[in-house]
Parts: C-alpha cells; structure tokens; sequence
C-alpha cells in the first residue's frame, strides 16, 4: 500500500486523470454486488470519494474561469462551458461554478472537503451562502455555518440559517443598521440602478406579487433558450429579453448615436452617445440592431450632417402579417413566440437602404437577430416558395476545435 501512495504521489495531474477514467470506466461497468449491506458499504464508500473528486473539478473549474479560458472555445461564460460542454443542468452548473469562485475564501472549509471530513452537499451549501459577503462577513460565516454542520444540522437547515447569514452575524456582532429599504416594506417595487464606469449598469430591486407575475409573463417565453445552439445562462438571456421588451419591437426604444457614416456601415471609426460615452463601432452597429436609431452623422471637422429616424420600423399593419406567418422566431428550432420577436430586415439594413416591405421582413428574436448580424456566414436563408415564410438555418462555426484527450495510461500506474 505504501508503495502505491508513492507512486501517485509522484505522479502528474494528468497521468492521474487518465487512471481514474480507466478506474471509473471499469467500475462503471460491474454490476452490484448481490449482498445489500455490501452495497451499502461500497455506495457510502463511492459517495465520499465523489464528494473528494468534486475538489479537485472545482480547483479545474477556479483556473479555467479566472483565464476566460471558454471564451476561446466560442462560449459566453463559465457557466455554458459547463452546461454544454459537460452536459451539466443548470442548477447544477451554478453549484460548481459558485464552487470554484468560493474554494480560495473558504479555507477551512476547503481543507475539510479535501480531507473527505466534509461533504460536497455542505460545502456547495456554504458557499452559495457566502456568495455575496465581503472578505471579513465570509470568514464570520464560514465559522458560523461548520458550526452549525458539526452540530449535526442537516443540509437544508445549513442553507435556511445561509439566507440569512448576514443577519445574523450583525446579530452576533451587534452592528445591525436598518437598510436602506426598510421603509418600502414588501408592498412598494423598487429597482436601483447605477452607472458603471465603463457605461454599463448595475440593477438590483424588489418586485411584489403583482408586478413579479407581469414581469414573469413577460420575460419568461422570451428568456427561453433560442435553441441547441443558445448556451448563455438564465441571467444572461432574461437580460436579453428585458432590452428586447424595452426595445419594443424597434418602436419605443430612441437612442441617439453619434458616429460617421462609415461606422454604421461596416467601419471601424468609434461612436459615441449624447452623453459623452464612448462606444465602439460594433456596439454601435448593435445598438442600431435592437432599437430604434438616430444616427447623428459627422462629417469632416465633426459636423453633424444629417440627424435621420427610424426608417426601418415595421409598420403595425405589417407586424400583424408577420405575426400570422411566423408563430415563432425564424431560426430553426428557435421556440421564442413571434409575438414577442424583433422585425428582421432579412438581407440587412443601413439607413433605410433596404425596403422595409413585407416581402423582405420576417420575425427573429433579439438574441438571434443580432447573432445574424454578427455571424452572417453562420446562418443560410431559405424561403418557401408556397408560403413566402422565411427559414433561418444555423451552422456550428468553421473549424470548431475539440477538447484535447489522451488515451496513454501511465505506465507504472495502468490498471489491470
């Protein structure tokens, strides 16, 4: 027995990745043992081990999504990586992902779980509790919550008291303060919001009953996944169908960009919005696609020539029509209701150089009309020749690299 911890002591990383493939491959394939109480013994056996491998994914994961490793591989975030790429459910995603940010912060917890005297179901726990405290509050609630573990309080218990946790430190510490929206009680939505340096956003907020069943009914069909393709996360696509909303189909949305010519149409001279914040040229175009746009033109010495509108608006009559044609967005498979998509010029639009005529407008959802426009070479459009519908297929990108494998067991420790 010593000799072997030796040997997988001296062993790489990789060399012992590919072992325990070659071991769960084969465990896999046994059948149980005949005896339960065997059974018993080998599942809480198998189950602490997993918990152990668990560790070891999540300290993976820490380093992958630190570097922005997946962007590379063509995904938007960490968290898609692992829903498609290791075919995790959301949820469960989610749950490794905090893992891996948390792993460094929780030391004792970490060293628990790596010593297999805590288990991944408490320590998953534990760190969605402190996902949100600061340096000090995580250390407060790291000893709070094991405490609470070694009192034998279940894994449920361990997650009410972390919904709290910062309550109750300010309990024990004795520096509770009313917040800031103490006064709105549960009654009264809010939402706040503050500008980030860069021009984006910061939102938080309250909703009641009412307005959180408007707001579900309206995002939820359009935060669906657009198809297999879509591996954005549920945040990041209920984002998306706010600003489809508030875009308002490209006829309540008004954004003035400031920019030349040639930005709009494929350049890469920077704009700017009447604010003073500077945008690039693709964002720009972007924001040209989801809403309705005045481009404000310069010419040389930046003088505005021409202040336009929004020429490219479906009118309500046409929507209607397209609504009766499309019962869904137009890229295959996409299941996003049409009712709740974007007008999509179909071969493009630059300042009203495209008709805005029935026969060339179908329905996309805001997501895909702006894969569209950034991946044209990705997308083939078809039309039905009875029907006059529109078909948007999409296609993987070109030369889609793989993950690289390695099939060498290491010598001194290939199973048998």
């Amino acid at each position: 027995m010593s000799s072997i911890r030796v040997e997988v002591a001296e062993a790489s990383t990789l060399e012992l990745v590919d072992v325990l493939s070659v071991i769960a491959a084969e465990l896999a394939q046994r059948s149980a043992p005949d005896s339960a109480a065997a059974c018993r013994e080998l599942a809480e056996s198998v189950g602490a081990a997993t918990d152990q491998l668990e560790v070891a994914l999540a300290g993976l994961v820490a380093v992958v999504d630190r570097a922005g490793e997946v962007r590379q591989w063509g995904y938007p975030s960490t968290h898609a990586w692992l829903r498609h790429r290791l075919g995790m459910r959301d949820n469960r995603a989610k749950e490794r992902l905090t893992l891996a940010r948390q792993r460094d912060r929780l030391t004792k917890v970490t060293t628990r779980w790596t010593t297999g005297n805590l288990s991944f179901g408490y320590a998953a726990t534990i760190a969605g509790a402190v996902a949100c405290l600061d340096d000090h509050d995580c250390q407060a609630a790291e000893t709070i919550l094991l405490d609470l573990v070694d009192h034998d309080c279940s894994p449920a218990k361990v997650a009410a008291i972390g919904t709290r946790i910062r309550d109750i430190i300010s309990e024990r510490d004795d520096t509770e303060s009313p917040g800031d929206d103490v006064g709105r009680e549960y009654e009264r939505s809010w939402i706040h919001s503050t500008r980030s340096l860069d021009g984006g956003r910061h939102i938080n907020g309250w909703l009641n009953a009412e307005d959180a069943a408007v707001f579900d009914g309206t995002l939820a069909p359009l935060a669906k996944p657009a198809g297999p393709d879509d591996h954005r996360d549920l945040p990041e696509r209920t984002a998306a169908a706010l600003t489809s909303v508030l875009a308002g189909g490209h006829k309540a949305t008004r954004v003035t960009v400031i920019c030349d010519l040639d930005t709009l149409t494929g350049g890469t001279t920077p704009a700017r919005l009447t604010d003073g914040t500077p945008i690039s040229a693709e964002h720009a175009r972007r924001i040209a696609l989801n809403a309705g746009v005045s481009p404000l033109l310069l010419g040389s010495g930046h003088h505005p020539l021409y202040l336009g509108h929004t020429v490219r608006i479906a009118t309500p009559a046409q929507r209607r029509v397209l609504h009766t044609m499309y019962p869904t967005c137009a890229v295959q498979g996409c299941e996003i209701p049409g009712t709740l998509c974007e007008v999509d010029h179909v071969h493009g639009w630059a300042l009203g150089n495209s008709p805005t005529d029935i026969d060339h407008l179908t329905l996309c959802c805001g997501w895909h009309n702006r894969y569209k426009h950034t991946h044209p070479k990705q997308i083939t459009i078809t039309r039905d020749p009875h029907n006059g519908r529109y078909t948007y297929q999409l296609h993987p990108p070109p030369h889609r690299r793989t993950a690289p494998t390695t099939s060498r067991p290491p010598p001194q420790l290939q199973a048998a």
